[in-house]
């Protein structure tokens, strides 16, 4: 492994196996870092928070990781940590960010101003045509083009970066690093790990499921300032990307398109809810060269749910404060996602019970987290589907 001066391989190790480890994700990493201080001895603490569950909770195994470590060695990649110099910025600042992802090629291009460019897998030609044309132009201008190697517009994204010279792209894939989908672009997915840069959250060896895509998502629309939507239908993963970069307060930016044509119809739609339309190269770079933090984009839609870890965490404990226990923050949540600072007002406790108490429920599979900063029972203890 690859790793900073002030990370050792013992923590690394203890890292991963904690990420790896059974209902475990973004946020409650976050949380079990903050509250022990090491992943080492949140490894130690995981048996008894995770003692609500019917069976004993048992970390993610030693050898399990230490296939993995040698997956990651064999496919020429290396791990980056959360806390690491080399870490995107834009990304880091997400709620949601991923606390270890596995990557091969240039890092240095995800720090660089990066614009994600998406779309529609059965685009039209007319709209790869365009994407390629974008992405080429963005990448002259230096600005990294960002998307997910899917079929259509992202596709014809990361050839249009690519063939810029520079190999100005990144691409962020749902699967495993060493896993190669869809299995037609993987030579645009070698290629982009020898010129560009390609990123995994997935262990290796992971096939990509639907459950990964929008994750994949959340990363594509975090490391850049601005998110462009080339051709895409209502409802579609691309969307999902675009309402992941409002949240997280980028510009959101559309190309037209023709009313007759399903697929230009969430175009049109970004547009009418107030993202910036674009019509040529030059605007996508005026925008994201004089981004400040405050987008021009006033998109914005009522939260869907997606199932990631997105709460924030200051990591406050008080030991000497005094404890309320689980089963009323339980009693308070039902199958419905409701706010964690909802939760804290009604329950009277500190932010950092609340939080350890969600914590012991999610390790022990009974709560789940929800973008936006909710939470809510899991299915099976809540309610009917």
């Amino acid at each position: 492994m690859s790793l900073s001066p002030a990370l050792s391989q013992t923590e690394a190790f203890a890292r991963i196996r904690l990420l790896r480890s059974p209902n475990v994700g973004p946020v409650s990493y976050r949380h079990l870092i903050a509250r022990f201080g090491s992943a080492a001895d949140a490894i130690d603490a995981l048996p008894d928070l995770g003692s609500r569950g019917k069976t004993r909770y048992r970390p993610a195994p030693r050898d399990r990781i230490e296939r993995e470590i040698d997956g990651v060695r064999a496919a020429g990649a290396r791990y980056l940590f959360h806390d690491q110099p080399d870490y995107p910025e834009l990304l880091a600042r997400l709620d949601s960010a991923p606390p270890i992802v596995t990557c091969r090629g240039r890092l240095e291009l995800a720090s660089a101003s990066c614009a994600a460019i998406v779309g529609a897998r059965n685009a039209s030609a007319g709209a790869t045509k365009l994407a390629r044309e974008f992405a080429m132009s963005l990448a002259d201008a230096g600005i990294t083009v960002v998307s997910g190697l899917a079929r259509g517009i992202d596709g014809a994204a990361h050839e249009g970066a690519l063939s810029a010279g520079g190999g100005g792209t990144v691409g962020v894939i749902a699967s495993g690093i060493d896993i190669a989908y869809p299995p037609q672009h993987a030579d645009l997915q070698e290629h982009i790990a020898k010129e560009g840069l390609l990123i995994a959250e997935q262990p290796p060896g992971t096939e990509p499921r639907g459950r990964h895509f929008p994750s994949r998502n959340r990363i594509i629309a975090g490391l850049a300032s601005g998110t462009l939507v080339v051709e895409a239908a209502p409802k579609s993963g691309s969307l999902i990307t675009a309402r992941l970069a409002a949240e997280a307060g980028r510009e959101v930016m559309a190309i037209p398109g023709s009313p007759l044509d399903t697929r230009s119809h969430g175009c049109n739609q970004l547009i009418r809810d107030g993202a910036v339309l674009v019509s040529d190269p030059k605007d996508v770079i005026e925008l994201l060269e004089t981004f400040t933090g405050a987008p021009r984009s006033t998109y914005h839609v009522e939260e869907d749910v997606i199932e990631y870890d997105a709460v924030n965490y200051e990591g406050n404990h008080d030991h000497d404060e005094p404890q309320i226990g689980v089963e009323p923050i339980a009693n308070l949540l039902s199958s419905a996602p409701i706010g964690v600072d909802e939760l804290i007002r009604q329950s009277g406790a500190s932010g950092a019970v609340v939080q350890m108490a969600l914590l012991e429920l999610e390790l022990s599979g009974d709560l789940e987290r929800h973008n936006g900063g909710q939470v809510s029972l899991t299915i099976a203890n809540g309610g009917d589907e």
